[in-house]
């Protein structure tokens, strides 16, 4: 399988008309206070003779207002576990999303920023 979560999580955000404009792949050019969802791929395994990925994506919420990191975190929480199982992201099937940690506050020692950090565990094939 030659799928990268990161990339069927960023389409499928970038995708969300509420989100498309603070979703981002890195960090580069990103200006300190601006809202922003960065995503990251913290792991995964192989499963079931080779039919299924398992990867763990973090996804951080950057925002100068720490109630606006938070709204911003639980909504990306709340798509990812009940809007995203069952679905079609280029060439991926999402077939099941599970938490693994909810949003907690993590502040960004280095730019000062307000930061919300979740992690959830999909579960990916080939569509």
């Amino acid at each position: 399988m030659r799928l990268d979560p990161v990339s069927v999580v960023f389409g499928y955000l970038k995708g969300l008309h509420e989100l498309t404009d603070f979703v981002t792949g890195d960090l580069v050019g990103r200006e300190p206070g601006d809202t922003t969802i960065y995503l990251e791929h913290a792991g995964g395994f192989r499963s079931i003779r080779a039919r299924m990925d398992r990867a763990d994506i973090t996804y951080q919420v950057y925002a100068k207002d720490r109630a606006e990191a938070a709204a911003v975190a639980y909504r990306v929480r709340e798509c990812l576990l009940e809007d995203l199982p069952a679905r079609v992201v280029g060439d991926a099937l999402v077939l099941d999303v599970d938490e693994a940690i909810s949003p907690r506050y993590f502040p960004d020692s280095t730019s000062r920023e307000h930061t919300y950090q979740g992690e959830v565990a999909l579960f990916l094939t080939e569509a």
